[in-house]
């Protein structure tokens, strides 16, 4: 007995000892890239990724802010975007998951596949470019963000399976009670739902979040440029500008523009809201991947 418990106790220590260093591993990226983000660019270059800056500065921030009126314009843009997508996606591909998951309509099949479909297949991106710009007029504006993320379909499968496992007899017995298809989706449904609509809600946040490729074929207006977008400009230009002065391009002095520095500051300004949301969807989004993976 006194056997079993010292191996259970060893075991703990073992795979508690495990996953604090897998923590680890993935924390120690993360704070490299926080210390080498306010470290003097010529400090970086000499000694390297420390945890620690060796020579605090903020030249990398002061750089990128250069134009606040600009950067908080395009955080508004993603903000709003993310925001309307998220909201936007989450009632589309939840309606959508739960008629092909009802096993009593009779074009569900129908519809699973061509959602499949359209996973395996596109049209690719010279037909949606057109269709986007020229048929819907959606050019230069806000909608061009938003639309093509609207439903996924690898969010729209995830979300059925977990509709798939509600008993059908909360949907029958509240249809007994003269309830219609929309209050049985709204009342019943949802509300049981919750961990698959955190699950695709925040996965589609961060599609919505991340994106510059839409930006970067139908955005020209400034005002609409969206964060990912504009912080992949300024580290072209940094980039641009190192590689003109390398090659003898250019005459005048860029050797103290920040370069590794500021792309440090572009990923904390970039990714830093999204990290602070995550601990807070992050049990519900365990629950929502794996709900429904184990059939009795």
């Amino acid at each position: 007995m006194i056997e079993k418990r010292s191996n259970r106790y060893v075991q703990k220590i073992v795979f508690n000892g495990v996953f604090i260093l897998l923590a680890v591993i993935c924390v120690f990226p993360l704070l490299l890239i926080v210390s080498a983000a306010f470290t003097e660019e010529t400090s970086l270059a000499v000694e390297g990724y420390k945890l620690w800056p060796s020579k605090f500065s903020l030249d990398a921030f002061s750089y990128i802010l250069k134009s606040p009126k600009q950067i908080l314009m395009s955080y508004g843009v993603t903000i709003f975007v993310t925001v309307v997508g998220t909201i936007g996606g989450l009632l589309t591909t939840s309606m959508l998951a739960y008629v092909i998951a009802r096993k009593d309509f009779k074009f569900s099949r129908i519809l699973s596949f061509l959602v499949f479909f359209t996973l395996l297949f596109n049209g690719g991106m010279v037909p949606s470019y057109i269709m986007i710009s020229k048929y819907y007029h959606l050019k230069d504006t806000i909608w061009a963000l938003i639309l093509p993320y609207i439903v996924i379909p690898w969010h729209v499968f995830l979300m059925k399976g977990f509709f798939a496992d509600i008993p059908m007899s909360l949907v029958d017995a509240a249809k007994m009670d003269g309830a219609s298809e929309m209050r049985v989706f709204f009342s019943i449904i949802v509300p049981v739902s919750k961990p698959a609509f955190a699950t695709i809600g925040l996965l589609t946040a961060f599609t919505y979040w991340n994106d510059w490729w839409l930006s970067m074929l139908y955005i020209d207006d400034a005002k609409l440029t969206s964060l990912q977008y504009y912080l992949y400009r300024i580290m072209n230009n940094i980039q641009f500008l190192t590689t003109s002065m390398q090659a003898g391009n250019i005459s005048i002095d860029i050797s103290n523009m920040p370069n590794e520095t500021a792309r440090m500051a572009l990923c904390l300004l970039a990714a830093g809201p999204m990290l602070v949301i995550f601990p807070f969807f992050q049990k519900y989004f365990v629950k929502g991947l794996t709900v429904g993976a184990v059939k009795e």
